[in-house]
């Protein structure tokens, strides 16, 4: 019985965390969480100048994608008691360890650019 018990835990543990890591693709798997975090990088950045950097942005997407990366845990916000306010965002550690799947991303775009290309403009045609 107490292996019953026990098995049942772990499938329950298994199944949260499947759970937990379906919703957390739901909300990172987007341009601008993605965006966000290929700018970040390793740097501290304040809100105007993400905007700056990540074209076609609105206030609003910006916001939003923000807070749910803080929210999951891969991006710390500080704010300074400045007039004008200061807010900086930093990639947390679980934040770069995304950052290196982003990149990864990134770089088998870049490699297989011209094979993608080519197979839209088949299919297209």
């Amino acid at each position: 019985m107490t292996k019953q018990i026990k098995g049942r835990s772990e499938e329950t543990d298994l199944r949260r965390a499947d759970s937990l890591a379906r919703e957390i693709f739901s909300d990172v798997a987007n341009k601008w969480a993605f965006l966000i975090i290929e700018t970040l990088g390793e740097r501290t950045l304040r809100f105007s100048e993400l905007r700056n950097e990540i074209e076609g942005i609105s206030h609003k997407m910006l916001t939003q994608n923000l807070r749910m990366l803080e929210r999951n845990g891969l991006v710390e916000r500080s704010a300074y008691p400045t007039v004008p306010p200061r807010v900086e965002y930093t990639l947390t550690e679980p934040g770069q360890g995304l950052r290196a799947t982003v990149d990864g991303m990134c770089d088998w775009t870049h490699r297989y650019f011209g094979h993608i290309e080519a197979a839209r403009h088949r299919f297209d045609a």
